[in-house]
C-alpha cells in the first residue's frame, strides 16, 4: 500500500497584489505555505497553523480553492489548497521543523522569473490575483 500525505496550503494576496510565498533551507526554490496535518486537525486548523508557523502571520479562511492530489516520490499527497486574509502584521517565522529560509511578498512580475518548488501551482496564483 502507497503510502499516504495530507496537508494543507494558503493563498494569501495582499493589497498590493503580492503573494505571500516561503523559500526552504537549502533551495533556491519558492512555494505558497503549506505543510502536513496534525492528527486530529481540519484541513482549515492545518492551513491557519502552517501559515502562522511559516510566516509569523495570523490569517482567516476565505474560501476553499481546490484539492490537489499527486504522487511525489512514491507518497499519495493530498493538499487542500484556501485563498485566506492576512490578518496584521508577522511576528516572524517561528517554523519548528526548522525547514524555512524566508518568507517574501512575491509580485506578478517575480511570479514569472522564480522558481517554483511546485510549479503547478503558479496558474493557480495567477488566476487568484
Amino acid at each position: 500500500m502507497m503510502k499516504e500525505w495530507s496537508g494543507s496550503a494558503a493563498i494569501c494576496i495582499n493589497e498590493a497584489r503580492e503573494v505571500l510565498m516561503v523559500r526552504g533551507k537549502g533551495t533556491k526554490a519558492w512555494a505558497v505555505p503549506s505543510g502536513e496535518m496534525e492528527v486530529g486537525e481540519t484541513p482549515e486548523e492545518c492551513c491557519v497553523r502552517e501559515v502562522r508557523e511559516e510566516t509569523g502571520y495570523n490569517i482567516k479562511i476565505k474560501k476553499a480553492l481546490y484539492i490537489k492530489e499527486t504522487e511525489i516520490q512514491g507518497i499519495a499527497v493530498t493538499t487542500h489548497y484556501f485563498l485566506v486574509d492576512k490578518i496584521g502584521e508577522s511576528s516572524g517565522i517561528d517554523d519548528p521543523d526548522q525547514l524555512i529560509a524566508e518568507m517574501s511578498w512575491v509580485s506578478l512580475e517575480e511570479l514569472n522569473v522564480i522558481e517554483h518548488a511546485y510549479p503547478e501551482d503558479k496558474k493557480t496564483i495567477i488566476e487568484v490575483i
